[in-house]
């Protein structure tokens, strides 16, 4: 069992940046991939990024490539998605779930966070 618990989130003017935490509860964090995800109202969630379980291999969405960066730190058992160049329309709630794959499909992580809210005002 993992629960997993994101903060970060807030209000940001656009070009500004965030970062977000994803903190774990459960020895077993480090065998766990785990993945951003986001939800923008009236929006499926989708996928944003995950990270290996030594943070090694990392993959993320196309709208995320350049910008933004998933790190984790086994040993505080925290995944950080560090957000630069922020624009209205990363707008979400943004979520972290825990899986076993490297996997881009949300209905394929195991556990997931409440989630912490995005805002980018233009």
């Amino acid at each position: 069992q993992v629960q997993l618990v994101e903060s970060g989130g807030g209000l940001v003017q656009a070009g500004g940046s965030l970062r977000l935490s994803c903190a774990a509860s459960g020895r077993t964090f480090s065998s766990y991939v785990v993945g951003w995800f986001r939800q923008a109202p009236g929006k499926d969630r989708e996928f944003v990024a995950f990270a290996s379980r030594d943070g090694y291999i990392t993959n993320y969405a196309d709208s995320a490539k350049g910008r933004f960066t998933i790190t984790r730190d086994n040993a505080k058992n925290t995944v950080y998605l560090q957000m630069n160049s922020l624009k209205p329309e990363d707008t979400a709630v943004y979520y972290c779930g825990a899986g076993r794959g490297y996997e881009l499909d949300s209905y394929k992580y195991d556990y997931w966070g409440q989630g912490t809210q995005v805002t980018v005002s233009s």
